[in-house]
């Protein structure tokens, strides 16, 4: 398991991560509570992210990585590629 931890993400990252893996954002933050949605062809249900809260929250991370069907070891690869 790995020792880095998956909070202290900032938002700006990991919207870059979230397209390098092919979402798209479906609703943008503009209107009521400043959210995002993030969907690409293949998943059951869009990603939503808090683009109010900066860092990302590790429980929103965690979420995502179970929606996208990856490990902290790919994502923590393909983030540090960013």
């Amino acid at each position: 398991m790995s020792a880095r931890k998956l909070s202290n993400i900032p938002v700006v990252k990991f919207r870059k991560f979230l397209d390098s893996q092919g979402l798209n954002v479906i609703k943008g933050p503009k209107g009521r509570g400043g959210h995002e949605k993030w969907s690409r062809s293949g998943m059951d249900r869009p990603v939503t992210i808090q683009t109010h809260i900066d860092p990302v929250p590790e429980f929103i991370v965690k979420q995502v990585l179970r929606y996208l069907k990856m490990d902290r070891t790919t994502f923590f690869k393909e983030y540090d590629k960013l």
